[in-house]
C-alpha cells in the first residue's frame, strides 16, 4: 500500500489542506472500509478501478470516476472493486465553497460528478488528470483549473475563517454561544454562514473536530483507558463520548479500535 500527501501552492493553501494519492493492488476478498467525517470535502479522481459506495437503505452504487464527496455527517462505507489508484484534493472545511455551482448543503453525504458540478470543464479536467501518470502533472492541472475558477474578490468570508480556526484550535471544545461571543456575531448569523460556506452547522463541525482529535489520541495510543480518552476529549461523560463516537464511526470505541482505525487515519489525513 502506498499513501502519500503533497502540499498545495501558496495561492491555494488557504483553501486546500493537501493533495494525497493512494495505490494498492487488487485484493481477492476486499473488506468494506469506513471513512469517518472530518469536516473536509474531497475532490477525487480514480485512475485505478472504481469503488463501491454503500447507502443507508442497504443498497450500493459505483462511485463516478471523478467526483466531489460532500460533507459527511455519518460514516461512509466503501469497498474497492479492483486495483486502487486515487488522486485526491482535500479542502479545508470552508475551502470548496468558492468553486461549487451547487449549494454545499445539497451535496451532503453524496458523491457528485465533476461533470454535474462544472459541465464540460469538469469532464475535461477529469480526462486531463486521468491521462497523465505523474503526481506533479496532476497537481499542475488541478491547480490551474481551480485558480481559473477563483473569483477576483475575497474568496472566503473572514468570519467563517476565523470561526473555523477557533474551532480547530480548541479541538471542537467550545460551545456555539462561546464561539458567537468570541467572533462577535449572533448565533443565527453564524449558523446561516456555516450552512452556506461549509454545509455543516457550527455544532456539527465542532463535534467532528473533537472526535478527530480524540481519534488521533486513539491512533497514537495516548490514553490509558477509554474513560481517560473521553476525559481527554472533554466529553461530558463516557456515555456522551460513546454516543458521538458511534454517530461518526458506526461503531463503539471498543469495536473501532481494530481494523477500522488504520483506514480512518489513512483516508482522513491524521499524519
Amino acid at each position: 500500500m502506498n499513501y502519500q500527501t503533497f502540499e498545495p501552492s501558496l495561492e491555494l493553501n488557504g483553501l486546500i489542506k493537501c493533495y494525497w494519492t493512494l495505490e494498492y493492488p487488487k485484493e481477492e476478498n476486499p473488506e468494506k472500509q469506513t471513512i469517518v467525517p472530518d469536516g473536509c470535502m474531497e475532490m477525487i479522481f480514480h485512475y485505478g478501478d472504481l469503488y463501491k459506495q454503500y447507502l443507508q437503505n442497504g443498497k450500493s452504487i459505483i462511485q463516478p470516476k471523478c467526483f466531489v464527496i460532500g460533507q459527511l455527517t455519518r460514516p461512509l462505507e466503501i469497498k474497492p472493486t479492483g486495483q486502487t489508484g486515487i488522486f485526491s484534493i482535500r479542502f479545508h472545511p470552508e475551502g470548496f465553497s468558492p468553486f461549487t455551482s451547487i449549494p454545499i448543503k445539497e451535496m451532503e453525504n453524496t458523491a457528485t460528478s465533476l461533470e454535474k458540478l462544472f459541465g464540460k470543464d469538469g469532464k475535461e479536467i477529469g480526462q486531463k488528470i486521468l491521462s497523465v501518470n505523474s503526481v506533479s502533472e496532476r497537481i499542475k492541472y488541478i491547480e490551474n483549473f481551480l485558480l481559473s475558477r477563483l473569483p477576483n474578490s475575497e474568496t472566503i468570508d473572514h468570519i467563517i475563517q476565523s470561526t473555523v480556526d477557533t474551532i480547530l484550535t480548541a479541538n471542537g471544545n467550545l460551545s456555539i454561544d462561546e464561539l458567537s461571543k468570541q467572533i462577535n456575531i449572533s448565533r443565527r448569523q453564524l449558523e446561516r454562514k456555516f450552512s452556506s460556506f461549509i454545509g455543516l452547522s457550527p455544532k456539527q463541525l465542532s463535534k467532528t473536530i473533537r472526535l478527530q482529535a480524540t481519534l488521533k489520541m486513539l491512533l497514537n495510543k495516548q490514553f490509558t483507558s477509554l474513560t481517560t480518552l473521553a476525559y481527554e476529549g472533554e466529553y461530558y461523560d463516557q456515555a456522551h463520548f460513546i454516543k458521538d463516537f458511534k454517530e461518526f464511526t458506526g461503531l463503539t470505541p471498543k469495536e473501532f479500535y481494530g481494523s477500522n482505525l488504520k483506514m480512518s487515519s489513512l483516508f482522513y489525513g491524521m499524519e
